[in-house]
């Protein structure tokens, strides 16, 4: 919902009229068609320039990519080692061999956490941006 100033000015806006016209190279003022006019001025509703989508605060909605498992094995890749070091400076009594088998234990947990987590951003980011969510079908009750 525009704000009361974005309201009076687009009232504002809406009450003058604007007269458009060039100058040719002579000097004199020539006024435009307007079908000319039309065609040069982009359309607020959106079918002559594609915007993009815009969250509450104004700003537009950051893409967010579709979840794959590659990327969730590269995060892994980079997690495991700062759990394993995690893991040794709590349990530095423990043996190496027992620390790699909890390292192991808690990121097997946690790859298939991360694509769910990933799974859940690019749905809700298909939900804002208006966009169908491709390959799913729509249910019949």
């Amino acid at each position: 919902m525009p704000t009361r100033k974005q309201r009076r000015r687009r009232q504002k806006d809406l009450r003058h009229e604007y007269e458009y016209v060039y100058v040719d190279d002579e000097g004199h003022e020539v006024e435009v068609d307007s079908a000319e006019l039309e065609a040069a001025t982009p359309r607020r509703n959106g079918k002559a320039k594609a915007t993009p989508a815009k969250g509450r605060d104004g700003k537009p909605i950051r893409e967010v990519q579709p979840p794959s498992w590659s990327k969730v094995l590269k995060r892994v890749a980079f997690i495991a080692p700062l759990l394993f070091l995690a893991f040794s400076a709590l349990n530095h009594n423990q043996s190496l061999l027992n620390r790699l088998a909890i390292t192991a234990i808690y990121t097997g947990f946690f790859v298939p956490f991360m694509y769910l987590m990933d799974r859940a951003l690019y749905r809700s980011y298909l939900r804002r941006s208006g966009q169908a969510e491709a390959g799913r079908r729509s249910r019949k009750r």
